[in-house]
């Protein structure tokens, strides 16, 4: 029984560890040998792919202890900073005021204060890809906490006046276990501003 706990534990540390399958999805897109923002890296899952393709990155979270074996990488800025501080914004960030990025990828966290920083922090070409848990996955686990949980098509309403939609889904993902309910989105910041309605933004709805 203790083996198959310590198992059980080693498989899901290995899970963890693996790039999301969105992110891996549409991280070709990020501008070659450009900068990356990994937002809330966690174990620096996301920050290790783009470093292992010739990316440089910025890891940043509340806790770098995880991702203390990445401090010898030359491409690697490690920020250990908690965004959730007095309302902390991207331009209030002595370490991010002024700075653009190539790709921004977020996983697995979601503070509403940040939102539009994230399309202002985007350098022009540049790639968001962000995915996170949504309402109604209270029913199945954690995160329950509604601050915590996108609204039905809430990075869709973020993204379409500022960004091209590549790529939208919102639904029960059944790939995890257990299952939970997921909004992704995938969008790039225009070379030029958008001079466009918004009924012709244009968007792929993976999901109903």
């Amino acid at each position: 029984m203790a083996n198959d706990s310590k198992k059980t534990h080693l498989l899901h540390q290995l899970r963890t560890l693996k790039p999301s399958p969105w992110v891996l999805r549409f991280a070709p897109l990020v501008k070659t040998g450009g900068c990356v923002l990994d937002l809330a890296c966690g174990a620096g899952r996301h920050s290790r792919h783009f470093l292992e393709q010739g990316y440089k990155v910025v890891a940043l979270d509340r806790s770098i202890n995880a991702i203390s074996d990445l401090g010898s990488n030359l491409a690697c800025e490690i920020i250990c900073a908690n965004l959730e501080t007095n309302d902390a914004k991207f331009n209030q960030l002595s370490e991010l005021a002024g700075r653009h990025f190539d790709g921004i990828i977020v996983v697995n966290y979601l503070y509403r204060p940040l939102l539009n920083y994230l399309i202002d922090a985007l350098a022009p070409g540049g790639v968001l890809i962000y995915e996170t848990f949504a309402r109604g996955n209270e029913q199945y686990g954690k995160p329950r906490n509604p601050d915590h949980l996108l609204k039905r098509a809430e990075l869709l309403n973020l993204a379409q006046n500022d960004l091209d939609i590549i790529a939208y889904e919102h639904g029960i993902d059944t790939n995890r276990q257990p299952s939970v309910v997921i909004q992704r989105i995938c969008a790039t910041k225009p070379e030029a501003p958008i001079g466009r309605a918004d009924d012709q933004t244009q968007s792929n709805n993976l999901y109903p």
